[in-house]
């Protein structure tokens, strides 16, 4: 029954979702279109506004048609909705039951620390107490557990190891400074002297000075510090610790038999009256705070432990003495010191019992101190502490203060108390590997690159300065410069500097240095699964005990490196070696950081032939030769001179190039026969790891020996990712939070219930021997594998693999952060599910599965993007059902029934493809997903700011780019990768670029979509109510907006006055380019309009006639709009219909006239050629004069006629395109060309008109920057413009002067 339970989950998923979609399609939109469509089919219309072939057809068809067609097209489209609701239930209730999001914010993280140390050990820590082996299995000596105390200092002691390493790399990635470093870090052991527990000073800090004012004016009454106590615990564990290392501290210092004899008895009076409850009734409180003042002088002059300072040290316990004697212990002292100085004490008025001398003998002499003292790390460790205890006045509730910190540490703390393998010791884990393909992307930032300015004078220096202000300073107080100045005098810091660059930007520096925390985890664990428990009790440094001359660290590396391996498979490393590449350079200087890094890539040799050599003779035959090699760091001493190289360890022989498909696939395919081990973990280049989370990879790797479903153990462990990229800019934080909800709620979804993840390209482990024996973690084959990783993991499906996922562990991912590099990227995947759709891959997991598991293949690959194409579709149906219904007077002939048209469930409709349009299908996930781990109140207040953000706009845009190339890719193929940079956007896109990359994907929709909505404007029966024209509209006037200026409203500097004319300029030489051989797209735009409809030559017979068929829709406007004029209004005659396309041959006759005239003419006959067209241009005037005259044409007439031929001309354009050779055989292509120069020249005039009348208002420009990014980006910004003005004006005055 247990091997059933994932089939009856994902069934009852689809039954119920089913069945809820069913019925509410039915009820809400079948249903009430029933009688309405009875009622207009019985209505007969007669009177056409257009000429009618078919006036004698009953039942208006045509009419039943325009109405049901977009109803019938959204039932099968909200299937996706319903999936999209469905699932962020389903997802969220998982989550809940995985425990996400139980620690979130600080104060939880706080009230949940007591019990950090045991589930850290429960689950991090190797379980010694179960005995093991033949031996025990018949031992009849009974299991004793361990003394509590001891086990849980044990505890103690290896959480603090672990918990200060994970602080230390916090404060060496620059997430907090030293102050925060210090109230963070835990003592490495429990101090003896102290039977207690030692918490980090954060959560203990300013309870000392709060205390201490509470009981100064208490009065002698201690209800309200008794109150303060029982409510916080940690109130009383600071007050505790602080009173039993100041005992510490001062048995420590006075060596003095004397006076420590009468400290013991002080000490003594005040444990019996905390005993007896009574020590704020007893004692004078009030004036506690000056000998805590005393004390702190005392710890400031041990913690510099200077011999010259005991002068100081002596004052000080004298004062001290005093302040107790005299004014806190007055009463308590008269008895108590009498056997001490050995005679009646009597007391005399304004005389203590201690007269003047008898307290002078007391601290007085330097041989009654130890001082220096003999300075430990765990004593410094104490002061320092304790210090901190009683300064720190100001609440640590915001340390740390950085997000990332917070949210770093809270899910680590969170993923503690989940569902986890037990880990087994560092010796007897599965051994992995990482692989990470790398091309030609940057290494590590040159300081040339972080200075170099843009055209805005922002450097990409400066914008991470702006970015991370709080890490810039932590970064700047860890290499003690004050400012950027100090950095660049020495290498060494400037070398830190470009670290720190790359390390907050997408590099394989950030990468590796993430990779590698496997590495330092292991050797730390190792050690402490093989270090004696007395240096573990005795609270041992990591760094102490693991220096160079340890032999338990050269016994942990081994063991690391047994367990470990990382390759980064750099393709192209030879061939930058030897072109003397800068990444060559820092590639080994990885290397040389990282001694366990290996680097595997393909060599490339010109060898002599075999048959060269055997032939002896001259002219020797040389061939290419393909290596695939690894490589790693020469060993080189310290004081060596010679420059540092790499070393091959393997060399292997390829038969020739393995470059033949994508790149990626071939990049990883080859190098992945250097990985060791039973794990592989496959790391995208834009991806980073934190020393937290590689401590859970021994769990992690605990999986495989698990069986999930009841019946197959594991073949691809799936982990969730965090999007570091989202705080670059909105756009990247609307990416960041859609990527987001994928990478942890929908694949929550998809393992379970619905058991259909895949392999994404993200830090998922392989089962490397089952994917090693079964065709490797990437297919090659070039275009339809073009999504590469995910055939990964159909592969691992259809050969019985079985797919998982886990949260408790988190891997960093870059994503793309602006407008172009987003639709790049979005294009790709498109691309990606076209070929899926076309794939044998697809169609035998749907031959495979059964029907629920079919349906959840379906909706979550090449389903969600087949979905998004009919929300498109959905507006087209519909408005040009509207426009036969216009045009041909049904519209009108229907008038009287009104209900007929504009119904309910039409509205329903519109409104469930409003839905997809407007990104509510992504959000809804994603506000569930962020509740869950943040909280529903932040989902609600991150939702509504970035609707004032216009995120609507930025998924409406997305909408037409996944549709356009996934659409574009069933039709024709020709899928392409295509690179996306990873670089920061911070600079401003041309008008031409952004014309070319949106040209056919949105601008050429949102232009036929306006034509659209203003014919049915003119001529269509305006809508009735509010909400009808919100769906029916004004959703729809949204999307042609939208997709007509998205991509200059979301372009940095996009409405700056001198840009708009620089991107003008640069339009007009683009649009004026010939194009030819060897000349590039974006250079001249024959070129690239040649290589945009290059698809339509390997399309086929069928593409090309889908393609003809979907350009007749053009001819439709002509057809009827003629008919609409004032001067044919009188007349439904076919004539008419005819006459119009007599004018537009005359119209392409005359502009071909012209062309050749210009060609031929204008050199030798320059004034026969201006006459001619001076004659065609009065004879053009003298036209419209004339028809408006005698048949009373007006200028509606006018507008109309340019509406019905403009769309004609344009289908001729996509009907000469798809029928290119014939074209060309008669010779027409140069025309057709200048009709589409002509074509794009009008739109590219429509598209910049409105954004160069917007730049003349300056506020523009200041919201659009507002928008994009951040606060302080936007205010750094300005400010760097005004700087370079004057610097400007003054180079300019200096070049005066001289």
């Amino acid at each position: 029954m247990k091997a059933h339970s994932p089939f009856s989950r994902y069934t009852m998923f689809w039954v119920v979702l089913l069945a809820t979609k069913l019925v509410v399609s039915f009820y809400v939109e079948i249903r009430p279109l029933v009688q309405p469509t009875k009622d207009i089919m019985k209505v007969p219309i007669t009177t056409f506004q257009w000429h009618e072939f078919f006036p004698h057809a009953k039942n208006n068809i045509g009419v039943v048609i325009a109405l049901w067609a977009p109803i019938i097209l959204v039932y099968f489209m909200d299937t996706q909705i319903w999936y999209a609701i469905f699932s962020t239930l389903v997802g969220g209730i998982y989550g809940a039951c995985r425990r996400l999001g139980e620690i979130r914010t600080l104060g939880m993280l706080r009230s949940r620390f007591e019990s950090l140390p045991k589930a850290f050990n429960d689950h991090l820590i190797p379980n010694d107490s179960k005995r093991r082996g033949f031996r025990s299995a018949f031992s009849s000596k009974p299991y004793k557990k361990p003394e509590d105390g001891k086990e849980e200092d044990k505890i103690a002691a290896r959480f603090a190891q672990i918990w200060n390493l994970i602080i230390t790399s916090f404060r060496q990635e620059d997430l907090i400074d030293n102050r925060e470093k210090d109230l963070l870090l835990v003592p490495y052991c429990k101090d003896r002297e102290m039977d207690m527990i030692q918490w980090p000073p954060f959560l203990l800090a300013s309870k000392i000075p709060i205390a201490l004012d509470m009981a100064a004016d208490s009065g002698g009454k201690d209800r309200d510090l008794k109150k303060r106590m029982n409510s916080d615990p940690y109130f009383t564990y600071a007050i505790k610790e602080c009173y039993a290392s100041f005992k510490n501290v001062i048995y420590a210092v006075v060596v003095g038999p004397r006076e420590r004899d009468v400290i013991q008895k002080i000490f003594k009076v005040v444990d019996d009256l905390v005993a007896a409850d009574t020590l704020i009734k007893d004692l004078h409180m009030s004036n506690l705070p000056t000998l805590s003042k005393k004390f702190i002088e005392l710890l400031v002059i041990l913690q510099k432990n200077n011999k010259d300072d005991l002068g100081q040290v002596i004052i000080l316990f004298q004062d001290m003495l005093e302040v107790v004697t005299r004014d806190i212990m007055e009463d308590q002292l008269t008895e108590l010191l009498e056997p001490v100085h050995g005679g009646n004490n009597r007391k005399h008025e304004g005389i203590t019992p201690l007269d003047q001398q008898e307290q002078e003998q007391l601290f007085t002499k330097a041989v009654e101190f130890e001082f220096p003292v003999k300075a430990s790390d765990a004593w410094k460790e104490k002061i320092k502490r304790l210090h901190l205890l009683l300064t720190v006045k100001e609440s640590a509730m915001d340390v740390p203060t950085n997000l990332d910190a917070r949210r770093r540490i809270s899910f680590f703390a969170n993923s503690l108390f989940m569902d986890m393998p037990k880990a087994p010791k560092v010796r007897n884990m599965l051994p992995f590997s990482v692989l990470t393909p790398y091309y030609k992307e940057d290494v590590l930032f040159s300081s040339q690159a972080l200075e170099e300015e843009n055209e805005d004078g922002v450097s990409i220096l400066f914008y991470l300065q702006k970015i991370y202000p709080d890490e810039w300073k932590n970064f700047l107080e860890r290499v003690d410069c004050k400012n950027e100045e100090e950095l660049r005098e020495t290498e060494q810091t400037e070398d830190e500097l470009r670290l720190w660059a790359s390390y907050r930007g997408q590099t394989l520096t950030r990468t590796v240095r993430g990779m590698m925390y496997y590495r330092q985890a292991l050797v730390l664990q190792s050690c402490l699964d093989m270090a004696p428990e007395n240096d573990l009790m005795e609270g041992f440094r990591a760094a102490d005990i693991l220096s160079e001359e340890s032999h338990l660290l050269t016994q942990s590396k081994a063991v690391a490196d047994m367990k470990f391996t990382y390759v980064v498979s750099c393709q192209s490393y030879g061939i930058q070696k030897r072109s003397g590449d800068a990444r060559a350079q820092d590639i080994l200087r990885l290397m040389t950081t990282y001694p366990s890094l290996r680097v595997a890539y393909i060599d490339e040799v010109e060898e002599t032939s075999k048959e060269g050599e055997a032939s002896k003779d001259r002219s020797k035959k040389i061939e290419k030769v393909y290596y695939s090699a690894l490589v790693k760091a020469a060993v080189t001493k310290p004081d060596d001179p010679g420059q540092k190289l790499d070393q091959d360890i393997y060399r292997i022989k390829l038969p020739g190039n393995a470059m033949l498909g994508e790149g990626k696939p071939e990049n990883q395919n080859h190098a992945i026969i250097f990985t060791r081990g039973e794990g592989l973990q496959t790391i995208d280049m834009n991806q980073e790891h934190y020393m937290e989370e590689t401590l859970k990879m021994r769990n992690l790797l605990q999986e495989f020996t698990k069986k999930h479903d009841g019946v197959r153990y594991p073949t691809i462990l799936g982990v969730r990712e965090h999007i570091f990229t989202g705080s670059v800019s909105s756009l990247a934080w609307f990416m960041s939070n859609q990527e987001t909800s994928f990478v942890t709620i929908g694949q929550r979804v998809l393992a379970n219930p619905l058991r259909v993840r895949f392999h994404y390209g993200h830090p998922d482990i392989f089962d490397r021997l089952f994917h090693l024996t079964r065709g490797g973690v990437s297919k090659a084959s070039k275009i339809i594998n073009l999504s590469e990783d995910i055939f990964a993991g159909f592969n691992s499906t259809l050969r019985e693999g079985n797919v998982t996922h886990h949260e408790y562990m988190q891997v960093g991912k870059g994503r793309d952060v602006g407008l172009n590099q987003i639709s790049l990227f979005e294009a790709k995947i498109a691309y990606g599910n076209g070929e899926q759709t076309l794939s044998r891959d697809i169609y035998r997991l749907g031959h495979r599965f059964d029907f629920f598991r079919m349906l959840s293949c379906y909706y979550t690959t090449i389903g969600f993007y087949f979905s998004t194409m009919i929300t498109v579709w959905t507006v087209y149906v519909f408005l040009y059902g509207r426009l036969y219904l216009v045009l041909s007077g049904l519209d009108e002939g229907l008038a009287t029934g009104r209900r007929f048209i504009h119904n309910d469930p039409l509205q329903v409709a519109l409104a469930s493809q409003s839905f997809v349009q407007l990104g509510f299908l992504m959000a809804l996930p994603m506000m569930m997903e962020i509740g869950l781990e943040r909280g529903f109140r932040t989902a609600l207040s991150d939702f509504v700011l970035m609707q004032l953000q216009l995120a609507s706009v930025f998924f409406t845009f997305s909408l037409g780019t996944k549709t356009h190339y996934y659409g574009k890719t069933l039709l024709h193929g020709g899928a392409e990768y295509r690179a996306t940079g990873r670089g920061f956007v911070v600079f401003h896109a041309k008008f031409a670029e952004n014309y070319r990359l949106y040209s056919r994907s949105h601008f050429v929709k949102g232009i036929e979509l306006m034509i659209l909505l203003i014919v049915f404007e003119i001529f269509g029966q305006s809508y009735r109510g509010a909400i009808a024209y919100i769906f029916i509209t004004f959703s729809m006037w949204f999307m042609v907006v939208t997709w007509l200026f998205a991509p200059f409203l979301f372009n940095p500097s996009g409405f700056e006055w001198q840009k708009i004319v620089d991107d003008w300029t640069d339009w007009n030489k683009w649009i004026s380019n010939r194009g030819g051989i060897g000349v590039s797209p974006d250079k001249s735009w024959e070129s690239w309009w040649e290589k945009e409809h290059e698809p339509l030559k390997y399309s086929g017979k069928r593409g090309t006639v889908l393609e003809i068929v979907l350009a007749v829709r053009f001819f439709i406007y002509q057809y009827g709009l003629v008919y609409h004029l004032n001067i044919t209004k009188h007349t439904k005659s076919v004539l008419v219909y005819c006459l119009s396309w007599v004018v537009i041959f005359f119209i392409l006759l005359v502009m071909k006239a012209v062309s050749v005239g210009r060609r031929k003419f204008s050199a030798e006959f320059q004034l026969v050629f201006r006459l001619l067209k001076g004659l065609i241009f009065i004879v053009f005037i003298s036209t419209i004069v004339i028809l408006i005259v005698i048949p009373h044409m007006t200028i509606q007439d006018i507008f109309v006629c340019i509406l019905a031929f403009m769309p004609t001309g344009w289908g001729l354009l996509l009907v000469a395109q798809a029928l290119k050779p014939a074209i060309m055989s008669v010779g027409l292509w140069g025309s057709i060309r200048a009709l589409a120069r002509g074509y794009e020249i009008i739109m590219g005039l429509l598209l910049f008109t409105p954004i160069a009348f917007l730049a003349w208002f300056p506020f523009v420009s200041e919201f659009q920057t507002r928008m994009l990014f951040n606060q302080a980006f936007s205010r750094g910004l300005q400010i760097s413009r005004i700087l370079g003005g004057h610097k400007k004006d003054r180079a300019a005055l200096s070049k005066d002067d001289r």
